[in-house]
This record gives C-alpha cells, sequence and structure tokens, in this order.
C-alpha cells in the first residue's frame, strides 16, 4: 500500500513556492527603486565581475518560474488538458509576456528610434517557452540535466574561446570577459543597433542579450529539476534536505568554476547560473521546511503570498506607475512632471542617514505596490498573462 505522506499531488499548490516567489518581486521592486545614489551596495547591482544581493533577485524569479512550470503544467494534465493545447496555451502566454517587457520598456513615450527591445520579461518570456516546451516533450530529469550541462558549458566555451570578430580571442587578444569587446556585446551590437540598454548612444552592451539567454534557460532548467525533485515520493523533511543539498552543491560548484569563468550577471555567466541557482536554492529551503514542516502557514506569510499570487502584475504596476504619474502636468505650461517622485523623496530628507533615506524610500515604494495586488488577492482574482 502507499503511503499517502510519500504520494505526490499534481493539483494542490505548493504555498512555500508561493512564499518564495513573493519575496522574491518584493525585493526586485525595491531594488529596482532603490533611493539613488545613497543607497548601500547591498541594494545595486555589482558593476561588472562580481555578485551583490541585487544581482540574485532576478535569476531567483527565473528559478522559481522552472519550479512553477512543473506544478502548473502537471496541475493541467490532471485536470484532462491536452499536451497540444498546452504547448500552445505556453507560445501565447510567452508573446504576451514579451510584448507586456517592451511595454515597460517604451512607456510612457514609446520612442520608436531607440526603444528596447530586450528586458527582464522578454527574458522571462524566452525561458518560460524554452522549458515549457521542453517539459511537455520529455518530462525525465535526465534530459534537462544534459541539456543544462550542454547549456552552462557550451556557453563557456563560446564566451572563452571563439574570436570576437575584429578583436580576437579572449584571454588572447583581449581580456577574458571586456566591458565592451566580448561576443554578448558583439552580437547585440549588430542585432539592435540603437535599442540595447547601457549607453545606447554608443550603442555598447545589454544585459540581457541574445547571446546570454542560452545560461538564463539553465537557470530556468534547475527550477524545473527543483520542482522534479519535489514532486516525488519522499517525505518533506527528505525534500527539503534535498533542496539544501541541492543549494551546496551548486554554491560550491559555481563558485569554484568562477576562477576561471567569473561570476557575471550582465552576462549571466554559467558559474554565475550556479551560484545564484545556490542562493535560490536556500531561499525555497528556507521557505518549504517553515511552511511545509513547520506549519508557519499564518502572518509573516501573508504579504510575500499577496505578492507571489500576481507576481507580474507587482513588477508591471511597480514599473509603470511613476511614469504614469508623470505625464500629469504640473505647474502652469507643464506637459509632465516629475514632482510625485521628488515629493515621495522629499518625504524622507528628515532622515540624515543617506543609507536609511534611501531605504525607507525603497521600502515605502514597495509597501504603495503591494495595494492594488493586495485588491486583486481579495477578490480571488490572481491574472494569467
Amino acid at each position: 500500500m502507499t503511503n499517502p505522506a510519500l504520494a505526490p499531488n499534481p493539483v494542490q499548490r505548493l504555498l512555500s513556492l508561493d512564499v518564495a516567489r513573493g519575496i522574491t518581486i518584493a525585493f526586485m521592486i525595491m531594488v529596482n527603486n532603490n533611493g539613488g545614489s545613497g543607497s548601500w551596495w547591498f541594494m545595486n547591482h555589482a558593476e561588472w565581475n562580481g555578485l551583490t544581493p541585487t544581482d540574485l533577485v532576478f535569476p531567483t524569479f527565473v528559478f522559481v518560474m522552472g519550479v512553477s512550470v512543473v506544478y502548473a503544467l502537471e496541475a493541467r494534465l490532471a485536470r484532462g488538458a491536452a499536451r497540444a493545447t498546452l504547448a500552445w496555451h505556453t507560445v501565447q502566454r510567452a508573446v504576451v509576456l514579451f510584448l507586456l517587457g517592451i511595454l515597460v520598456n517604451g512607456f510612457p513615450y514609446f520612442e520608436l528610434a531607440h526603444l528596447r527591445i530586450y528586458g527582464v520579461l522578454q527574458r522571462i518570456a524566452v525561458c518560460y517557452l524554452v522549458v515549457s516546451l521542453f517539459y511537455l516533450w520529455n518530462k525525465r530529469a535526465s534530459t534537462k540535466i544534459v541539456a543544462l550541462v550542454v547549456l552552462l558549458v557550451g556557453y563557456w566555451i563560446l564566451m572563452r574561446w571563439v574570436p570576437v570578430p575584429g578583436a580576437g580571442v579572449p584571454g588572447r587578444d583581449i581580456p577574458f570577459l571586456d566591458k565592451d569587446l566580448n561576443l554578448v556585446a558583439w552580437l547585440d551590437r549588430h542585432l539592435m543597433p540603437g535599442h540595447l540598454y547601457e549607453d545606447w548612444t554608443h550603442n555598447l552592451r545589454d544585459p540581457e542579450g541574445l547571446l546570454s539567454d542560452l545560461p538564463a534557460v539553465g537557470t530556468a532548467l534547475l527550477g524545473v529539476l527543483t520542482g522534479l525533485w519535489l514532486r516525488g515520493q519522499r517525505t518533506v523533511t527528505s525534500k527539503a534536505l534535498g533542496l539544501a543539498v541541492g543549494a551546496v552543491a551548486c554554491l560550491a560548484t559555481g563558485y569554484f568554476w568562477s576562477i576561471w569563468f567569473p561570476l557575471n550577471k550582465k552576462l549571466w555567466t554559467s558559474s554565475y547560473v550556479l551560484v545564484a541557482a545556490g542562493y535560490s536554492l536556500v531561499v525555497l529551503a528556507l521557505a518549504f521546511w517553515a511552511v511545509e514542516k513547520m506549519g508557519w502557514r499564518k502572518g509573516w506569510t501573508w504579504p510575500w503570498i499577496v505578492f507571489g499570487s500576481n507576481a507580474i502584475v507587482a513588477y508591471m504596476f511597480s514599473e509603470l506607475i511613476l511614469g504614469a504619474v508623470g505625464l500629469i502636468p504640473i505647474g502652469p505650461g507643464a506637459k509632465h512632471s516629475d514632482g510625485l517622485n521628488h515629493l515621495f523623496r522629499g518625504l524622507f530628507t528628515c532622515i540624515p542617514n543617506p543609507g536609511w533615506q534611501a531605504f525607507a524610500y525603497s521600502a515605502s515604494f514597495t509597501a504603495i505596490c503591494i495595494v492594488p495586488v493586495w485588491i486583486l488577492y481579495r477578490k480571488r482574482i490572481f491574472v494569467k498573462v
């Protein structure tokens, strides 16, 4: 007879996953609105090589998305949905996500001559599309592991030994992982001239470039593998320990690999994939242990569940609200204004420490962003793009 405690449930939501997703999106909103130059170092991205806590936010969201893919697809398959139907819905959702990303990039003025095509939501769309279709085609963990190794090792080979046209071989003719002379930046400059995020006037680079989508898919695949582990016929304690072991393995391997392939969020290096996944597993393991094992489901989980239930809505609201308010004319003859943003920042000028002043702004802005998703949550509306 099967032990009910070991049986997977393909329909039931994993509350700890919602908590992890909510923590991630809340921190993403905070660091994207970190209060400016006075903010603490860990509220800012590393300038190039290296790692700060802020650099872990985006890959954690992609990782959690990979875990969610397993649960979401299995739930719909259990209700009788055909794989072909799910594949078509996956393509539709990916397209909508990609277009929402372009909307965020262009809002509110939509300067088409320099409209950025790459972006956060666009990368999520690409990763979601690839891993979802891959999972629908084949559910075995072994195929995901092979694909992960191919992507991470292949990306290392491309970045380390493939010559950058017009510059030479990295590590021999040019510095390895040079800011401007690397294969990712070279490809993006030729594919999207004038439409890149960093210094588009000089057409230098983009942190969500095309080639670095390869290792980003690897981040999502690590999430899929984690989802497969959590859905297995194991006890809650065994699953939590497995997450912890996976975290240690990813962190050790990633940091060791970084000796030769440095951690770099803007290039999404293979070592960065593993280290970021390790920290993502730490967050998920702690949430899983607290919620699923210890039963701590009330009180402290509320804001994270609210954020996690409509994470894309929360992100879109945080990205569009200041631009929308800026369209409101303030003063005679004004066409637009950033007055509300300046007013909001001005509320915290009484705080003498610049770090705490910036943090107060960041936390307050994030608190405002929970309002629309809280309204949706109360009405039991969950937006699925």
